[in-house]
């Protein structure tokens, strides 16, 4: 049975972490394929808000295998109190797999992390300063550790020796900061996190294929988008991985051949964090409406989301990209109450009229949206039951995004809940 991808089409914080908790009732397992604690999923069940950070959305369900694929980087220390944090919840990570091949996120690349962003001053690229640009760094460079040489002690005493070998001279010389200690390293990875992790490491490869072949049915989450995507995003304010559906293929050791549906999240509007361009920015009081309507604030960090309206550009590359076979369209309850809506459907630079993502940042950064405007519907939309109940106006607001983006749209989000998604026909 082929697997389903589900995909951010914009800068993340979709809500692709609830799709993917609601679509996970009709699956066997999810797969989360990229990305590391940098990336947060905000779950509401039953009045309960569930932040997760590593452990995949699946890990709700008892009837899914929660799966961390070779292509994330884990912070073992997060990844251990993830878990105790949901056992203590009443969350059962027994099910928990973890792909021995995923790279780790070590003390030293969060302290380099945050010191490279602290050089960069005015010019800083937004990161969370959690470590993952330089683990990612480490595993292209063939010098980074792994999840199964938690299992290997002595291995990875002399792994990390030579990493702080080379990492250390850096700190002392550019940074003026004191070495790290490999023995209080090793104490705290070996020490406590190897014996919690142990049990879940797994060939995750070997699982996903056995699950397809036996009919079983696998969704593949990433985290991130594909707007911070490091080759398809808006470079260099991306992450250090792939989050689009050709990522999922690698980041889970599969083949393009194994996925027939990909689904792309799609907020109504939309939001960015961090340094970067956002052709459709609003810094007025529409915006702050939206920041305070959305409770547009990181999941991780804290951080108040900058937000936009809705750019069907960003959107027609995102399908591009991605082959999406279908839209989940989130958070339509945040623009009740507006009474007039605008939608980029173009960028205009200099004499230039660009329907796609132009491929220089410089034009870019220069952009100007060319927008059409749209009837508000000034109603409570976060209460309709079904989507034939939905003001006139926002089904035209649907309509005309299908339209613009040449691919149905499927679920229609009104509120933050589990179940407040509706199905279109």
């Amino acid at each position: 049975m082929p697997a389903t991808v589900v995909v951010g089409t914009q800068w993340g914080d979709e809500g692709k972490g609830k799709l993917t908790d609601l679509m996970a009732f009709e699956m066997d397992m999810v797969v989360r394929y990229q990305g590391g604690h940098n990336a947060g999923h905000t779950l509401v069940v039953n009045d309960k808000t569930f932040a997760l950070q590593l452990v995949p959305s699946g890990v709700l369900h008892p009837n899914v295998t929660p799966v961390i694929g070779n292509g994330t980087v884990i912070d073992p220390r997060v990844l251990v109190d993830e878990m105790d944090a949901l056992a203590a919840r009443g969350v059962d990570c027994g099910a928990l797999k973890v792909s021995g091949s995923a790279h780790l996120v070590m003390p030293y690349h969060s302290e380099l992390d945050a010191l490279h962003e602290d050089r960069l001053g005015a010019d800083k690229l937004g990161t969370t300063g959690r470590g993952i640009g330089p683990a990612y760094a480490d595993r292209a460079l063939r010098t980074g550790l792994r999840v199964q040489d938690l299992l290997d002690p002595e291995g990875f005493r002399i792994r990390l020796d030579a990493a702080l070998g080379r990492v250390n001279p850096l700190l002392a010389a550019v940074f003026d900061r004191p070495p790290m200690d490999a023995s209080a390293i090793a104490e705290e990875y070996l020490g406590r996190c190897a014996p919690r992790i142990a049990p879940h490491v797994a060939d995750t490869v070997g699982l996903v294929h056995d699950a397809l072949e036996s009919g079983r049915r696998v969704l593949l989450e990433g985290a991130q988008a594909t707007f911070l995507d490091l080759d398809h995003g808006t470079y260099p304010f991306v992450t250090s991985s792939n989050p689009t559906a050709g990522g999922a293929c690698t980041g889970a050791g599969l083949g393009p051949g194994h996925i027939d549906r990909i689904v792309g999240v799609v907020k109504a509007y939309v939001t960015r964090v961090g340094s970067g361009p956002f052709v459709t920015e609003l810094t007025d009081s529409t915006g702050d409406h939206l920041v305070a309507a959305g409770h547009e604030y990181g999941t991780n960090t804290g951080r108040r989301r900058r937000t936009g309206w809705l750019d069907l550009v960003m959107l027609r590359q995102a399908v591009r990209l991605n082959s999406i076979t279908e839209l989940a369209l989130t958070k339509l309850d945040v623009l009740d109450g507006l009474p007039r809506l605008k939608v980029c459907v173009a960028y205009r630079h200099g004499g230039d009229l660009f329907s796609h993502m132009p491929h220089c940042q410089s034009v870019l950064r220069e952009a100007s949206p060319v927008y059409e405007e749209l009837p508000g519907w000034q109603a409570d939309t976060a209460a309709a039951a079904e989507a034939g109940v939905l003001p006139a106006a926002a089904r035209g607001y649907i309509s005309f995004i299908e339209a613009e983006a040449g691919v149905p749209v499927r679920l229609v989000g009104v509120g933050p809940g589990r179940h407040q998604f509706l199905e279109l026909p």
